[in-house]
């Protein structure tokens, strides 16, 4: 798993729009479609429910936001605190 991977999905949870999320992250809707495959591969649990007209979280994929969100934050505060 990569903090990358944990943006792209936080991301898109909060939006529940993957072109969107792209936008907003300045990367492709198919690379941001790719890295959270990718992630969903890895924890073994569906995020999110796709059909053509929306999505939306699954529960593992509204159990993971917090934690991701948690662990986003505190990879800034990481990154801050080594950079004074």
């Amino acid at each position: 798993m990569e903090l990358r991977q944990l943006k792209y999905f936080t991301a898109a949870a909060e939006s529940l729009n993957f072109s969107r999320a792209a936008e907003l992250l300045y990367v492709s809707q198919p690379t941001m479609s790719q890295q959270i495959a990718e992630l969903e591969n890895e924890l073994g649990v569906t995020l999110f429910e796709r059909t053509k007209r929306s999505v939306s979280l699954t529960p593992a994929g509204r159990a993971l936001l917090p934690l991701a969100k948690d662990l986003l934050l505190r990879a800034e505060e990481v990154t801050s605190a080594m950079s004074k």
